[in-house]
């Protein structure tokens, strides 16, 4: 399961840039073209994310992909 805390820090970081722009999952689910079932399973964790769709949720936020995943 360690092999997989990459995701939960992914997770952590983006729902921290989320909550800090005053964004709902949905919110960003629509600005970054995304499903917000989608956004949901990233931020627990659960799910994987392509450097697109990270680019999506980067530009949505107003951030930098590197800033996602400095703490990986």
């Amino acid at each position: 399961m360690q092999r997989l805390q990459h995701r939960t820090i992914l997770g952590e970081t983006i729902r921290a840039y989320r909550k800090q722009a005053g964004l709902t999952q949905e919110k960003l689910a629509e600005r970054a073209d995304l499903h917000h079932n989608f956004i949901g399973e990233v931020e627990r964790g659960r799910m994987e994310c392509s450097i697109t769709s990270l680019l999506k949720i980067a530009t949505a936020l107003g951030v930098r992909v590197a800033d996602l995943v400095r703490k990986i």
